[in-house]
């Protein structure tokens, strides 16, 4: 892939403010596309953008709120006229819970960041790819979404959602131009499960498969996934479903 692959090409990235996201918006600046960097984390979205230098914009947004993401839309056309490429890579873990365990509460919320979310931040997305006549969206799902136990019930119900969601979209779009493909991190060395405890007997029914990928994974590892799928050498890919994960799904 060369250095100019996403010239002139704008590319907005959710949850840029760490882990895969901040490594996609990188990669994809290198790759010379302008980035639009959004967290619900103002700070950490700065610090992104600011590693890139001016081919980006920082901007906070909570994508489980339509008007936010109506807003993040907003700035990113107001700065650059256009959205070439989409990420949607924000999201949330959930505690481990088992179904008979989850407070309601937990799956409402984990649902509505990393299913609707991704949802809403599509939904504005569209009609100005569809303006264009092009355009490629990339889903973050998880290995959790083609498993049973690699997550709680929340995560693993949200990330089997984004997979179809990819699907839907790649498929309701094929013949405008418009691509929709999906990666699924193995484990990453990432912060998303920081801040939280995990429920007791969900981590130990999910533990030993858990540990078949046990190997971590870098950021930088499925950031490179990403830009290929959102590049020209992947515009006959769409509604891909690519697990970048070492090996984990294949045992």
């Amino acid at each position: 892939m060369t250095s100019d692959t996403f010239d002139d090409r704008v590319i907005l990235i959710t949850g840029a403010g760490s882990g895969i996201g901040r490594a996609m918006a990188i990669a994809f600046a290198k790759a010379g596309g302008r980035v639009v960097a959004c967290d619900i984390d103002l700070a950490n979205a700065e610090q992104t953008a600011a590693e890139i230098g001016d081919a980006a914009l920082a901007v906070r947004a909570d994508i489980a709120d339509e008007a936010s993401v109506a807003a993040l839309v907003e700035a990113a056309l107001g700065a650059y006229g256009r959205i070439d490429v989409l990420c949607n890579n924000a999201g949330i873990m959930d505690t481990m819970a088992l179904p008979a365990d989850i407070p309601i509460e937990q799956w409402e919320r984990v649902l509505r960041v990393n299913l609707t979310g991704t949802f809403l931040v599509t939904h504005a997305v569209l009609p100005h790819m569809l303006g264009q006549g092009r355009g490629a969206i990339v889903n973050t799902a998880s290995e959790a979404g083609i498993r049973g136990g690699a997550a709680g019930a929340a995560y693993t119900a949200s990330k089997h959602g984004v997979v179809g969601l990819t699907k839907s979209v790649a498929w309701a779009y094929a013949k405008d131009g418009i691509r929709c493909n999906a990666i699924l991190p193995g484990p990453t060395m990432t912060n998303i499960a920081t801040g939280g405890s995990f429920d007791p007997t969900g981590a130990a029914r999910l533990g030993p498969v858990l540990a078949l990928g046990e190997s971590l994974a870098q950021p930088e590892q499925m950031a490179d996934a990403a830009l290929f799928l959102a590049s020209e050498a992947a515009s006959f890919v769409n509604g891909a479903i690519l697990p970048v994960d070492g090996g984990w799904s294949a045992a």
